[in-house]
Formats: C-alpha cells, sequence, structure tokens
C-alpha cells in the first residue's frame, strides 16, 4: 500500500519543464506548485500551449521536469517507480491496443500487471462493454475504444487516477456513466486528477480546478469560487445586424454590467441584475440606429471563467496537446 502520511494525493514546487531549441530555449512550464487533495476530482485546465499536458505527464512518470519537487502519493519518480506504478492508473487522449485481442483479453492483460487490481467483469460493467467482451478491439468504435482506455486505467484499482479528456467521442449515456464512476471513485477515497474540454463537465465533478496559461496557475478553486469571482450571475449574449459591435466601454457603462467582451459573432455581458441591463442595452442599440439579431440569457459557467482567464474558449482553442 501507498503511505498513509501524505497530505497531498500530488504534490510539486516551483516545476520547470524548458525545451532546448535552435531558436532558443522554450519554457513549457514555469514554477507551477500545485496541492491535489486525497480523496478529490480536481481538474487540470488550459489551451493549447499552456504546458498543462507537459505538466501531467511529469505528474505521470512519463517526463523528467527540468527542476522542482513532484511528490506522488507521498512518493518520488526516481525513487519508488515500482511502487508507485503499483498505485496509479492513467488514461490517455489516445491509446492504442493490439487490435486482434478482445476486450476481455485486453482488461485481463492490464490486470496482470498489478499485484492488487479489480475483477475485469466488473470493471467491463462498470464502463459500459460487458455486450462487447468477445468483440476485438479493432471492431470497436471511437467510443468504445474510449470506454476501454478508462477500463484500464481502473483494472489496477489505482489510488490515484489520471483522465486525459476521457469523454472525448463518448455518446451523453456513456459520458454520463463515466461521470458516476468518477464519483464513486471520490466517495471510495480515491483521487482523480481529470483534464476536459467540456466545461460543464469540469463543474459537475470537479471539488476544485486549477486554470494553467503560459506554464503557471492563473486560477485556483472550486467552480463555484471562480464563478463568484466574475462578480456576476448572469450572461447576456446578443448579436447585431450586419456584423455591428458596440464599443466595449459603452457596455461597461450600462448599470449592472460588470464585464464586456467581443466574441466570435456577437457580443457577451458578465451583470448582476438582467431586468436592469437589458433595457439600458436596447436604448443604446436605439439610439445608435442598430438592429438586434439575437439576445439570450443563461447563468454564468465555468466556461465564462475561462474566456475571461485566457482569452480563448477551451474548445475552440485546444486541438492538439500542449
Amino acid at each position: 500500500m501507498p503511505p498513509v502520511s501524505f497530505q497531498s494525493a500530488i504534490r510539486c514546487r516551483d516545476l520547470r519543464k524548458e525545451y532546448r531549441s535552435r531558436g532558443g530555449n522554450v519554457q513549457a512550464v514555469r514554477g507551477l506548485d500545485l496541492d491535489v487533495r486525497p480523496g478529490e476530482c480536481f481538474g487540470l485546465l488550459g489551451p493549447n500551449g499552456a504546458g498543462k499536458t507537459t505538466t501531467i505527464e511529469i505528474l505521470e512518470g512519463l517526463l523528467d521536469a527540468t527542476s522542482g519537487e513532484v511528490e506522488i502519493l507521498g512518493m518520488r519518480w526516481g525513487e519508488h517507480d515500482d511502487e508507485l506504478r503499483q498505485h496509479i492508473g492513467i488514461s490517455l487522449q489516445e491509446t492504442r491496443f493490439p487490435e486482434k485481442l478482445s476486450v476481455r483479453e485486453t482488461l485481463v492483460l492490464f490486470r496482470s500487471f498489478y499485484s492488487d487490481g479489480n475483477d475485469p467483469a466488473a470493471v467491463m460493467a462498470e464502463v459500459g462493454l460487458t455486450e462487447k467482451s468477445k468483440s476485438w478491439v479493432g471492431k470497436l468504435s471511437g467510443g468504445q475504444r474510449q470506454r476501454l482506455a478508462v477500463a484500464c486505467a481502473l483494472v489496477g484499482n489505482p489510488e490515484l487516477l489520471f483522465l486525459d479528456e476521457p469523454t472525448t467521442g463518448l455518446d451523453p449515456q456513456s459520458r454520463r456513466q463515466l461521470w458516476d464512476t468518477i464519483r464513486s471513485l471520490g466517495e471510495r477515497g480515491k483521487t482523480t486528477l481529470l483534464t476536459t474540454h467540456y466545461m460543464d463537465e469540469a463543474e459537475r465533478l470537479c471539488a476544485r480546478v486549477a486554470v494553467v496559461d503560459q506554464g503557471k496557475i492563473i486560477a485556483l478553486g472550486s467552480p463555484a469560487e471562480l464563478i463568484a469571482g466574475l462578480g456576476g450571475e448572469h450572461v447576456i449574449e446578443f448579436a447585431l445586424g450586419n456584423g455591428s459591435r458596440v464599443a466595449v466601454e459603452e457596455l461597461l457603462a450600462l448599470p449592472a454590467v460588470k464585464k464586456a467582451r467581443t466574441e466570435a459573432v456577437g457580443m457577451a455581458l458578465t451583470v448582476t441584475e438582467p431586468h436592469v441591463a437589458i433595457p439600458a442595452l436596447l436604448q443604446i442599440l436605439e439610439r445608435q440606429g442598430l438592429e438586434l439579431m439575437r439576445l439570450t440569457t443563461r447563468h454564468v459557467s465555468l466556461e465564462d471563467v475561462f474566456v475571461h482567464l485566457t482569452g480563448k474558449r477551451l474548445r475552440d482553442d485546444e486541438i492538439s496537446p500542449s
């Protein structure tokens, strides 16, 4: 068993990773500090090139840091490698399996790598692959392969689970089934580090999230805390005819408006009182002779926090690993 005295399932201090290139050294991670508590589901979010994937690969023991301290379950890579591998599970963004093995054979193979693990049949049931137990991996759909990757991460009964974009390609039912699995891990005292393109997923599953940009953590807290930090409870999104825009300065001067931003199509306001802000907005549009084509309101989400902090939408920006 891993040490029982560790206070953080993941702990890193002043973590740095530098790559040498002909054009000069590139700093992918720049002094990152992180603590993930035992038993929590922790979200690590960041746009393309932020250093998120580099950080995760260092934590997983797949990549050496240039400098800094890293402790996983109270142990260190380079000192307790074999023991650490017995207590972590990893589901990568893309995993290649032997295509001529069945789902069951693949899970039995992965289970054999661990001294203490879960029953492959139980894991198949947990991720909804029981009916595919005898199917060759090469015959699985993309979503089924993704579920198999998660199953392989679970079959070793890990204390700490790394899930990198685990629900990409899953249908809504499979996605929610995996959400239930992640929640049950927390109830059993297991720790999960999650990366995701889906802000609603991070908002529903994660006790805390960290937003990484340019190799550093720029925001850390519970989704509710980060959302409250925007200073508003609602978002008004609107679009004008002929692609017209209103100056951001004018929008910020409206009553109840806390934030204003220009989007690819239209504009968005973060407000405290929609019933106050909307009439004031309509007066500006009428005064300037602008045609309103669309207007919607919704509650502030983690997506709004991410856009405010990084200037980007996560799903639109992150196409390839950082």
